[in-house]
């Protein structure tokens, strides 16, 4: 029996991700959960398990690709008795077919010689023109031609397969004859009314004779070779082969307005739902068709630029030639890389940010750290300050609610969490990714600063899930660990707020006794939403977050 392994969902309104590598081949044996292809979403890089388990009999992808949620990724064989004798019934089946052909052919040949053609009518050029399709609909997109110059066609032959917007269909003959000239190919568009092929036409009785034995032998063979469920048989049972679409009848073609976007029924329809008027969306497909993807980025520049506080009408300046310059390199961006750009891009321009600097004496919580260290130690595990600040950060949000929010500038309206999920800014060598702390408020330090180096190495070897990257209330980001001051942290949008740490040091500090000592100062910077949160309460987080790192038995009070 054979099974199909699809791309499995992957995430909050991610629909595609791109194949980076295929971890299997064609022949080989896979298990449930073993890795067979690694992916790249906007949001990480990721083996996808299986989740069938047999001998690998087709596959349909490779690296480089793009494929869908939902789209086949290979065809599994459970080798079973019922699938082999299926399988021999379909080759009995070919063959058959094949036999058929054969005897058609050998009755071609041995009618041809037979006579010549006599024509009984003038032979004259006829133009064959797209024929109407349907009420309003002007134009399709020619999928494939199915005749070449040469050859004899018959009325009521399929010439042209054309895609318009509600199905696939073939495109009949109305005339009979020698195709002379082609006219279209396969990816254009193709007007009704428009000459798609010339024929020379006359009554050509060769043709009849032959058109005559061959209905006869298929007469003969109906009952046994030509059966329907023939046709539908090998292409669910055959392995690597694809299921046969049959076109819809021109009968079954539903109107469409007049002037209608060259679009798909399923664009049309998720372009009505998300509020898109799909005949102004500008399509990338072949021959100007709208795509799925051309809805999607029509609607974010929409969103963006209905935006408060956005910037409407700025233009991008053109880029100089830098290879006037000197030498230069030119390297796409990864997905990572490029949904950062827009992310960050968006919350720049759409929320307006005010950062709060601030300096915690962590002297005294750095020496308790390092106590402590060897108990959490055991657990596999370090405990970092990091590790301290998600459960401070976790008590400043229960304080100062309007910090665990999002706003919806739409509606005019403030979503207040009673979840507490902290994400943790971890630098890769793809990029920036945030995996998210779940339920912070409910776990231990311990188990914090397990989950912390858990997911900072799955972010690191890709082997992250992407729901572990979803459903952030707050952000950290530590840059303690390379250098630097003070920086302003961009909020991680839909978040209202983001916290940076740089790295501490000891500084002179006066003790109010008549001298300096040395403490061991930590530098934070605290961006923030100034839609819903003023200077004035972003402040007493922050200070809570200090004295909180300075005296930890405060939040106890």
């Amino acid at each position: 029996m054979q099974k199909e392994f699809k791309l499995p969902e992957l995430g909050e309104n991610i629909e595609a991700a791109d194949i980076v590598n295929v971890l299997v081949k064609e022949g080989d044996f896979v298990k449930k959960d073993q890795g067979i292809v690694e992916i790249e979403t906007d949001k990480a890089t990721i083996e996808v398990p299986s989740s069938v388990e047999g001998k690998i009999s087709k596959l349909f992808v490779k690296a480089g690709d793009r494929v869908k949620v939902g789209e086949t990724i290979m065809v599994v064989e459970e080798e079973t008795q019922e699938t082999t004798k299926t399988t021999e019934s379909v080759a009995e089946e070919k063959n058959k077919v094949e036999s058929l052909s054969a005897k058609k052919e050998e009755k071609k040949t041995e009618e041809k010689p037979a006579s010549k053609p006599a024509v009984s009518g003038e032979k004259k050029i006829v133009d064959f023109h797209l024929p109407e399709l349907g009420e309003n609909i002007e134009s399709a997109d020619v999928v494939n031609v199915l005749v070449k110059v040469g050859d004899v066609i018959q009325k009521d032959q399929g010439i042209i397969e054309i895609e318009t917007d509600k199905a696939t269909i073939e495109v009949p003959a109305t005339v009979s004859g020698k195709v002379i000239e082609v006219l279209v190919k396969a990816g254009e568009k193709a007007k009704v009314g428009q000459t798609i092929i010339k024929v020379e036409t006359g009554d050509v009785s060769e043709t009849k004779i032959v058109e005559t034995k061959e209905s006869e032998i298929i007469q003969e063979q109906k009952s046994e070779e030509t059966k329907p469920e023939f046709i539908k048989q090998p292409t669910t049972e055959v392995k690597g082969e694809l299921p046969k679409l049959h076109p819809m009848e021109f009968v079954e073609q539903p109107p469409i307005l007049k002037g209608a976007a060259p679009a798909a029924p399923s664009v049309r329809r998720i372009a009505r739902e998300i509020g898109v008027d799909i005949n102004k969306v500008p399509g990338t497909g072949p021959g100007g068709r709208i795509t799925m993807d051309d809805v999607k980025a029509y609607s974010k520049k929409l969103h963006e630029s209905r935006a408060e506080g956005i910037g409407i009408g700025i233009k991008a300046e053109a880029l100089p030639d830098f290879s006037k310059f000197g030498k230069v390199k030119k390297v796409e961006m990864s997905n990572i890389r490029k949904k950062t750009a827009e992310h960050l891009s968006y919350a720049w321009a759409t929320i307006p940010h005010v950062t709060q600097f601030d300096k915690a004496d962590i002297t005294n919580l750095e020496k308790t750290r390092k106590e402590l260290s060897k108990i959490v130690e055991k657990s596999g595990a370090k405990l970092t300050v990091t590790g301290i600040l998600v459960k401070v950060v976790v008590e400043a949000l229960k304080k100062f609610p309007q910090f665990n929010s999002s706003i919806d500038m739409e509606k005019k309206e403030i979503i207040y969490k009673n979840y507490f999920n902290i994400g943790i800014a971890v630098d890769t060598e793809h990029g920036l990714i945030v995996p998210v702390i779940k339920d912070a408020d409910k776990k231990s330090l311990t188990q914090i600063s397990v989950d912390m180096n858990l997911l900072a190495e799955k972010a690191r070897t890709k082997k992250i899930g992407l729901e572990e990257l979803q459903g952030g209330c707050f952000t950290i980001t530590n840059l303690g660990g390379i250098g630097g001051t003070y920086f302003t942290p961009i909020v991680n949008s839909p978040e209202v707020a983001i916290l940076g740490v740089s790295r501490s040091s000891y500084e002179p500090v006066w003790n109010g006794y008549g001298t300096f000592e040395p403490r061991l100062m930590l530098p934070l910077s605290l961006s923030y939403d100034h839609r819903i949160i003023d200077g004035a309460d972003a402040i007493r987080f922050l200070r809570f977050i200090v004295e909180s790192l300075e005296q930890p038995l405060k939040m106890l009070l």
